[in-house]
């Protein structure tokens, strides 16, 4: 027999009597059933409380009074509450036993897309281009979906432009995102990047691209777990945020933010339930890339007592769920100030890897100098007579000695404010200017950088290929002063040799 509020008591030639609806009636009826029978009642847990909202104390009396009363009958009968979430009463807790539904998983939404490529085809309405690969990927982008909404996604991607193939993956991927947006912990990045977009770091490319479909069904005949994560540390400025969005764009899997911030705020007791709301979220859209940006903020005073213990609770949670998983959840963090983090998130086991991002050597401004004057200079207005050739981009490169990635990004900007001041096209005396204007950090921050080259010269991976890092020993100064200025700033390289 099932129950509602709306019809009450249904089944066993009973009609859904008007009394019924009340739940205190319908509980009364059960303890007056003569056979045997379940009974399911929908959504009963709204009458167990809330965080704003007591139990019903009535309601849950009635129910413990009936437990004794089912235990004792002659004929079996039990009572089963569906609901959405988990809200059970303290005083329930050990007469209820908890059975979680798990979400479709891979074989039964494969299942349903199937039924709809059959349809489809034999319709001949929708065009069908999908390998046996590009099936996988749909399925798996739908994973974390129910499957009413697995197959909306699915009819959503057939009759926006007649067709079914591998690129539907985006509109799988947009109904993820209102699974994430109801959590207000984690926000889902669509990131327009590609790892073209990302100058240099060709070692940590090179190891993420042998990773790349390696949660895939058929990455299982080599035994191969899908990887854990990267944790990106260096100098700031230097690409460690970007790459993050583009390794979503490369792997073509949803990207999400976790705002360390919000973990911490709400009622007292709420930090813990939000950071498991927030791996359930990730991993009930996995495969998916969880991105913590700064973590040593959120977790840097994980061992300090000033709040009652709770950050150190929820780091634990967090620790446990990164060795333990078993989800394609691929976390990267990204890390300025590496001696903030506790040692414990640094231990093998947590992070597959762990990079170190420098100054960029005068080959990887180079390519940051072209990502970023090619990306602006599309109008003949600004352009004009400049001509944007190697002996420019290598004059560039070595003016820029010490700079970061943001700061050629920004040099490049000030270069086009000058010539967009003054209503005339772009010079190479603009760019000139704009970097004799700029302070870089390998000036300002020189202590910071050196400490982190020395924690990552034995700790951590380089970025850069080897081939790149042999620039470090042949700075490009031509007087002494630039000579002694390149060569301190190229002491103590760190990331040991290990290359992709």
């Amino acid at each position: 027999m099932t129950w509602s509020v709306t019809s009450g008591l249904i089944g066993d030639g009973q009609a859904g009597k008007e009394e019924t609806k009340a739940p205190l009636k319908a509980l009364e009826l059960i303890e007056k059933h003569a056979e045997p029978a379940i009974f399911v009642f929908k959504d009963f847990h709204s009458y167990f409380g809330s965080n704003n909202r007591p139990a019903d104390a009535q309601i849950v009396r009635r129910i413990r009074d009936l437990v004794p009363v089912l235990k004792r009958s002659p004929r079996p009968k039990n009572i089963i509450f569906i609901a959405p979430s988990l809200v059970l009463p303290t005083e329930l807790q050990k007469d209820v036993a908890v059975v979680d539904f798990d979400l479709p998983g891979f074989e039964e939404i494969h299942e349903v897309l199937s039924q709809m490529i059959a349809a489809n085809r034999e319709s001949g309405r929708i065009t069908i281009d999908l390998s046996e690969n590009d099936g996988e990927k749909l399925v798996k982008a739908a994973l974390g979906l129910t499957l009413q909404e697995a197959e909306n996604a699915f009819a959503r991607a057939m009759v926006e432009d007649g067709r079914l193939d591998v690129h539907d993956v985006d509109v799988i991927l947009e109904e993820k995102q209102q699974i994430v947006r109801k959590t207000q912990i984690l926000e889902f990045i669509k990131s327009q990047l590609s790892m073209d977009d990302v100058g240099g770091l060709e070692n940590l490319k090179r190891w993420l691209q042998k990773r790349n479909k390696s949660w895939l069904e058929e990455a299982k005949r080599y035994s191969l777990p899908a990887p854990k994560g990267i944790l990106i540390t260096g100098v700031p400025g230097c690409g460690k945020s970007l790459v993050a969005k583009a390794i979503s764009a490369m792997w073509q899997l949803p990207l999400l933010r976790l705002d360390v911030g919000r973990i911490f705020s709400g009622v007292v007791g709420s930090s813990e339930e939000n950071v498991r709301m927030a791996i359930r979220t990730a991993e009930a859209i996995a495969p998916s890339i969880l991105w913590i940006d700064e973590i040593e903020k959120g977790f840097s005073n994980s061992g300090s007592s000033g709040d009652s213990g709770t950050s150190t609770r929820v780091f634990a949670t967090f620790l446990t769920w990164m060795q333990e998983k078993t989800n394609p959840v691929f976390v990267i963090a990204t890390a300025n100030n590496i001696h903030a983090l506790p040692p414990e998130m640094l231990r093998k086991g947590r992070f597959d890897e762990i990079f170190f991002v420098d100054l960029p050597t005068r080959k990887e401004r180079v390519d940051i100098f072209l990502l970023h004057i090619k990306k602006r200079l599309r109008h003949k207005v600004a352009v004009g007579d400049f001509k944007l050739d190697t002996s420019v981009l290598n004059k560039l490169a070595d003016i820029t000695e010490g700079f970061v990635g943001a700061e050629i990004e920004h040099a490049v900007i000030g270069a086009l404010f000058e010539a967009f001041s003054e209503n005339r096209a772009i010079t190479f005396e603009d760019f000139e200017k704009a970097v004799r204007n700029t302070v870089p950090l390998s000036v300002t921050q020189a202590e910071q950088i050196r400490s982190i080259r020395e924690w990552a010269n034995v700790r951590a991976v380089a970025a850069t290929a080897k081939e790149q890092r042999a620039e470090y020993s042949q700075p490009s100064g031509t007087t002494p002063e630039e000579e002694q200025r390149s060569n301190d700033i190229m002491t103590s390289r760190g990331g040991r040799t290990v290359d992709f």
